[in-house]
């Protein structure tokens, strides 16, 4: 299997969010599992641009499907 092509670091900052490490875990904390159920960019945390990124890095298979994936793991 091959690394992705980007980290979740930048992902998070892609996102707009921050993307030190300590920040990700923290965003992880606090939204892991109890606040969605379904597809990743149907969560009500995101915005409407952050949900159509990672919608769109899925439905199309982009460089970023791999590392939202990844995301997608950790808050489950």
């Amino acid at each position: 299997m091959e690394s992705p092509a980007h980290s979740i670091n930048l992902l998070f900052e892609q996102l707009g969010l921050d993307s030190n490490d300590e920040a990700i875990d923290m965003f992880i904390s606090k939204h892991k599992s109890i606040e969605y159920h379904g597809l990743l960019h149907e969560a009500d945390f995101w915005s409407r641009s952050q949900a159509d990124f990672l919608k769109q890095a899925v439905d199309e298979d982009a460089d970023w499907a791999m590392v939202v994936d990844q995301l997608d793991s950790m808050l489950r």
